[in-house]
C-alpha cells in the first residue's frame, strides 16, 4: 500500500474501503460546488451501494476483482465540463462487488437500484423491459450491473445502470443488443450504428432525466484518428476534424495512421426519441491511461482539451489533489478515460475519468523520474 494516498488529518490507521472512497467523494463534491450537505448524503449513498464491502480494510486485498477499474476499486468518478458552468460530477459503482456469483452480484445491484427508485420515487420500466437478457440465471462476462449516479445539487442524483450485452455469451451480444433497441421502442437503432469490434455495455438513464437515453457502447480494435473522425452517426453530430483533433491531443498520436494498439478506443451512440432514425448523442472514449507516460503527460492534454472548448481547469487539476496525494508523475491510470460527448442542441461537453486508486498505483512508463514511495 501506499503510504502517499492518506490525505492530511486522517488516522494513521489503516482506513476501510468506504471511509476511504468517502473521503475522496466528499473532496469531489467540493471541487464540483456541491454542498456539505450534499457531499454528507452523497457519501452515505455510496457506503450503501458498496455495502458490506465498504467495512473492508484496504490492508485486506480487493473485495473480487471487478472489472470497473484497473486495481479492482468498485469505484470511479468523473467530471463533465462545458463552458460557463460548473463541472458535473458523477459516482459509478458496483454494488454486487464481493458477491460469491456473478449472478449474485446482478442481483445485489438489481435490488440496489429498486431501492433508490422506492427513495427517490421514479420508474424502472426500462431496465424491466430487458432484465432477462443482461441478467439471465448463469451470466458470463466481466460485469453484471453498474450503477452511475450524476450527482446534483439537493442530494437526490440522476441514475443510469450499465449492463453487460455479452452475458448470455460474447457471439450473442450483438443480437441481446438489437433485441433490447426493439423492446426499448428504437426499432432502427442497431441498423445505424457503426462497425464495431464489440459491445461492452448497454446503459439505462432511470429516472428524472430530461431525455432519457438508452446508450450503446461499441468497442473498436486498432481505432485511428481518421476512422475515428467517421464514426458518428447523429444526423447534425461532430465533424470528423473535430473528432480526429481530440483523438491526437488525447492519445497523445500526432499521425492520423497511428493506431491505438493497447487498450481500445469506445464510442458511445445515445437514442432518445424512438420516432428517429438516428441517434441524439455521441461520444468518443480514449483510453489515456495506456498512451501517457504518466498521469502528468495526460493531465497536461486533458487541460489543453478544456482551454480549447473554452473551459476553465482548475476544477480538475484541484480534483487529483483530492483524489491523490501523490504527484502525477508517480502514476500512471489517475485519469483512466478523456471523452468528448456530443449532444443534440447543447454545446460539447469534454470528461475526464478519474480512478480512486483505494488498492494500487499503476507505475509509470520505465525511465520516467518519479520519487521513491513507502510502501507499508
Amino acid at each position: 500500500m501506499n503510504a502517499g494516498r492518506y490525505g492530511d488529518g486522517e488516522d494513521p490507521g489503516i482506513p476501510t474501503l468506504g471511509s476511504f472512497t468517502g473521503r475522496q467523494l466528499r473532496g469531489m463534491c467540493a471541487v464540483a460546488g456541491l454542498s456539505g450537505a450534499d457531499a454528507d448524503t452523497y457519501a452515505g449513498v455510496l457506503a450503501e451501494c458498496l455495502g458490506p464491502v465498504a467495512a473492508r480494510p484496504l490492508d485486506l486485498p480487493p473485495p473480487d476483482r471487478t472489472f470497473l477499474s484497473d486495481d479492482h476499486t468498485p469505484v470511479e468518478f468523473s467530471l463533465s465540463f462545458q463552458p460557463g458552468a460548473a463541472p458535473s460530477l458523477r459516482l459509478l459503482t458496483e454494488p454486487g462487488c464481493g458477491a460469491d456469483s456473478l449472478a449474485r452480484n446482478g442481483a445485489v445491484g438489481l435490488e440496489t437500484v429498486r431501492t433508490m427508485a422506492r427513495r427517490w420515487d421514479f420508474a424502472t420500466d426500462a431496465l424491466d423491459a430487458v432484465q432477462d437478457l443482461f441478467l439471465p440465471p448463469s451470466p458470463q462476462g466481466p460485469l453484471a450491473l453498474w450503477c452511475a449516479l450524476e450527482l446534483r445539487p439537493g442530494g437526490v442524483p440522476k441514475v443510469k445502470v450499465y449492463l453487460n450485452p455479452a452475458a448470455s455469451g460474447p457471439e450473442r451480444a450483438a443480437g441481446t443488443v438489437r433485441e433490447a433497441l426493439r423492446r426499448l421502442g428504437h426499432r432502427w437503432a442497431y441498423a445505424v450504428l457503426p462497425e464495431a469490434d464489440g459491445y461492452p455495455f448497454l446503459a439505462l438513464d432511470l429516472g428524472d432525466w430530461e431525455e432519457p437515453r438508452v446508450k450503446v457502447y461499441l468497442r473498436h480494435d486498432g481505432l485511428t484518428a481518421a476512422r475515428a473522425g467517421r464514426l458518428s452517426r447523429m444526423e447534425r453530430g461532430p465533424g470528423p476534424a473535430a473528432l480526429e483533433e481530440f483523438f491526437r491531443t488525447a492519445a497523445g498520436r500526432g499521425a492520423g495512421t497511428t493506431r491505438l494498439s493497447r487498450r481500445p478506443g469506445l464510442t458511445c451512440h445515445s437514442f432518445t426519441d424512438t420516432g428517429a432514425d438516428r441517434p441524439s448523442g455521441f461520444t468518443l472514449h480514449i483510453p489515456v491511461r495506456d498512451y501517457a507516460a504518466h498521469d502528468g503527460e495526460a493531465l497536461s492534454r486533458a487541460v489543453r482539451l478544456l482551454r480549447r472548448h473554452g473551459v476553465d481547469t482548475d476544477a480538475l487539476t484541484r480534483s487529483t489533489g483530492v483524489l491523490t496525494a501523490r504527484r502525477p508523475e508517480d502514476g500512471v491510470g489517475l485519469i483512466a478515460y478523456l471523452a468528448l460527448a456530443h449532444q443534440q442542441d447543447r454545446p460539447p461537453r469534454v470528461t475526464a475519468y478519474l480512478s480512486s486508486e483505494a488498492y494500487a498505483v499503476r507505475p509509470p512508463a520505465e525511465g520516467v523520474p518519479r520519487r521513491p514511495q513507502t510502501v507499508g
